[in-house]
């Protein structure tokens, strides 16, 4: 008996071993979450959702109140079946699974969303500092107690994306190939931004040519995708596609640059007609560029520091650059490139813009724009932003290409989310200083 209590006491105890350390991050992803939902406290509280431009002068709009009745969930409809949704099935999803246990009350559809998202963003901080690994596990608190993560945490349902990419990639970093096609499949079924992954997974192959654990977790993916979608593409097709067709339709919105340069008349960049060609094409662009430091760099770069340029492409040259949109890049910015100044930099520069924003909108409004602010102003907080992103591009494609400053590889630790590459040879010799 002594033996087998001991034995089986042996693996448990290990467990909490490792358990352990991640437990104060654990808790301060909690009181983030807290910290978060009592930002919301004038609109949650204090009922200024129904005010007005008060959800905008007290900061604590949300999209998941008002969608409430806008996608009808109130009247028992279910997402795509009954009323098409402007979101991929993930969040059709989350929102049916809210509005069974709401009923139809508005504010328990938001509380029961809330924790939903709280519990997303302490298991993706915890996640982040796995991804991390044990030098740089504090790094997480970027994540978890960040000012523009608290500002923005509950504005949508983005969080629950985050924590399935993160899993993703930590089932990649333990060679658990097809559970990280399927967790990053669940990703970017909920938001779309987690596809930018699976283009840093494949150049890392081709300079590695090692394809079998590439193509085990595209498999994976293109399979949980289809087992998530195809039913509702054929209960209601024209339901599902909603999506789609509004990501496409939509003109220039609040926040992409986009929507300055239709603003201010930039010449042919201020063309709707031809908008979606050229965003589309300035990614093409800047994703080649991605492509071609991948392939060209004398040292094969880590994982997270094509996962970060790829999405910050992505964000940079999209229609529309919401404010939660920060919580898609905290995690990533952290592990490219884990130097304390130019992240704090990039989040000051988010949470003027989140101000800025709500400001914009109070100015536009007639009866009160005294109390907002024009065009000049808010235009400052969205170059802000865009700038101090790209400082961090330029700063990691420095790393890549002088990996002898990269930090993370000056401090004995390579990329704990590279998996398979972490072992790979660098077989793609393409320059001399790769021999």
């Amino acid at each position: 008996m002594t033996t087998r209590t001991t034995n089986a006491s042996g693996p448990l105890s290990a467990v909490a071993q490792r358990a352990v350390p991640y437990l104060p991050l654990g808790l301060l992803a909690g009181l983030g979450a807290v910290l978060a939902f009592l930002w919301k406290w004038p609109c949650r509280f204090g009922g200024v959702w129904n005010t007005g431009v008060g959800q905008f002068t007290n900061f604590c709009y949300t999209d998941i109140y008002p969608l409430f009745w806008a996608e009808h969930l109130n009247e028992g409809k279910i997402p795509y079946v009954d009323y098409p949704v402007e979101y991929p099935v993930g969040i059709g999803g989350i929102m049916e699974f809210a509005r069974r246990l709401a009923g139809g009350d508005g504010v328990r559809f938001y509380d029961i969303t809330v924790i939903l998202m709280g519990v997303s963003l302490v298991a993706g901080v915890l996640l982040m500092a796995a991804l991390a690994g044990p030098t740089r596990r504090w790094d997480a608190l970027w994540y978890a107690i960040g000012p523009a993560v608290i500002l923005c945490a509950y504005i949508n349902w983005d969080l629950a994306a985050g924590a399935l990419a993160l899993g993703g990639l930590l089932a990649w970093a333990r060679e658990r190939q097809y559970l990280a096609g399927a967790l990053l499949a669940l990703a970017v079924a909920t938001k779309f931004y987690p596809l930018m992954f699976f283009g840093a997974l494949f150049l890392l192959t081709v300079r590695t040519a090692k394809w079998l654990p590439f193509l085990k977790t595209a498999g994976a993916a293109v399979l949980t995708w289809l087992v998530v979608n195809v039913p509702v593409m054929v209960i209601n097709f024209e339901g599902w596609k909603r999506f789609y067709a509004f990501s496409s339709e939509r003109g220039a919105d609040w926040g992409g640059l986009w929507y300055f340069f239709q603003t201010k008349q930039w010449g042919f960049l201020a063309d709707p007609d031809s908008l979606n060609t050229m965003a589309m094409a300035v990614l093409a662009v800047l994703l080649l560029g991605v492509a071609a430091l991948a392939l060209l760099a004398p040292q094969r770069p880590r994982l997270m520091q094509l996962c970060f340029l790829a999405l910050a492409a992505f964000m940079i040259t999209n229609k529309v650059w919401s404010p939660q949109y920060v919580l898609w890049l905290v995690p990533f910015a952290v592990l490219a490139r884990p130097k304390w100044g130019a992240l704090l930099a990039w989040q000051i520069a988010e949470c003027w813009y989140f101000f800025s924003i709500w400001l914009y909108l109070v100015g536009r409004d007639s009866e009160h724009a005294n109390l907002g602010i024009g065009d000049t102003a808010y235009f400052l907080s969205v170059w802000a932003r865009l700038i101090t992103i790209v400082v961090l591009m330029a700063l990691v494609v420095k790393d890549v290409l002088r990996p002898e400053q990269d930090t993370v590889r000056q401090g004995g630790v390579d990329d704990q989310s590279g998996g398979v590459f972490d072992q790979a040879p660098d077989r793609l010799v393409l320059l001399p200083a790769a021999r």
